[in-house]
């Protein structure tokens, strides 16, 4: 008895004098998608704070490939000790049910570490739509079932699934045109070759105010800091419409969870500075910041609430 319970505490007193080290060397931050899109941009950010508050080196790889599969592949089957980490974001709790065999399960295979930025979109269309509102653009697309279009970065993104959504809550028919990646699909509405998308704030909010295209609202439940005087489409008359882009940060599944916690420390008190909020707060980006059960628990919701989208918009993965 005396013999275990020792071995109990010199276990514990390991593992806490491992976590208290923690990092002793560079970390991977895997970004599961190209070089240049909000999740890199904001992990190479993260990153370099990060290295700055504890010292050591947090790099950032790319491994872009089948929507996110095959970097998220790469962080769980990766060793459990915090040195390899995925930033993910929406399309990981929507792959859940768009792409049902994976290697892996989201909340099986990887563990919590804390939520990092949530990035309201904007609705916008063609300014050859003859819509000078939400209302009149709802009521236009019920006047002609599938005679309007939407475009998205691709099957599966949030750009997709805000589209989707609207289509139910809003008891429309639009046609999803997907494209490969989001200045392709930005490209074919500013070009009227598609009547509508929904896009990051600040690149739209510049397009809106050069006449470009006509801005209906924004995704959020609170009006976007960067356009004040734009609606939420749940002002505007969808009730209780809420979308957008968020990011966080996961390890692989045993990480020890003194090592999760100190993670989780150090991510949200950099989310909680001055300095980081105002830079977000200029890219239309609001810091997330959790514990770690909050963000499991907020993981699961979002699992759950895109399931039942995907499942009635009927979506397949390119």
């Amino acid at each position: 008895m005396v013999r275990a319970v020792l071995v109990l505490v010199l276990a514990s007193f390991s593992v806490s004098s491992w976590s208290q080290a923690f990092p002793s060397r560079p970390v991977r931050i895997i970004v599961p998608y190209g070089v240049g899109g909000s999740a890199d941009v904001y992990a190479r950010y993260l990153g370099a704070k990060l290295q700055d508050s504890v010292g050591q080196g947090f790099v950032v790889e790319n491994r872009p490939g089948a929507g996110s599969i095959v970097g998220t592949d790469v962080v769980a089957k990766s060793d459990p000790d915090g040195y390899t980490l995925l930033m993910m974001s929406n399309t990981h709790t929507v792959n859940e049910t768009l792409i049902p065999k994976k290697p892996f399960d989201l909340m099986r295979d990887f563990a919590p570490i804390t939520g990092v930025s949530y990035s309201d979109l904007m609705m916008v269309v063609h300014p050859s739509v003859p819509a000078a509102g939400l209302k009149e653009f709802i009521a236009l697309a019920k006047s002609k079932p599938g005679a309007l279009n939407y475009a998205s970065s691709g099957n599966g993104t949030p750009y997709h699934m805000a589209g989707e959504l609207f289509k139910s809550m809003a008891g429309v028919d639009l046609v999803h045109i997907p494209h490969k990646g989001s200045d392709q699909a930005r490209a074919a509405v500013l070009g009227g070759q598609v009547q509508m998308m929904f896009d990051a704030v600040p690149t739209m909010a510049a397009q809106a105010r050069a006449g470009k295209v006509k801005a209906l609202g924004t995704t959020g439940s609170q009006r976007s800091a960067v356009t004040p005087d734009l609606p939420t489409l749940a002002e505007a008359g969808v009730p209780g419409y809420e979308s957008g882009l968020w990011l966080g940060l996961m390890a692989p599944a045993r990480t020890p969870r003194p090592v999760l916690e100190k993670l989780n420390a150090e991510v949200n008190k950099l989310l909680n500075s001055a300095e980081v909020k105002q830079t977000l707060a200029k890219q239309g980006t609001t810091p997330m910041g959790m514990s770690i059960d909050q963000f499991d628990k907020f993981l699961r919701e979002e699992i759950v609430k895109w399931a039942k989208v995907v499942k009635l918009s009927g979506a397949k993965i390119d």
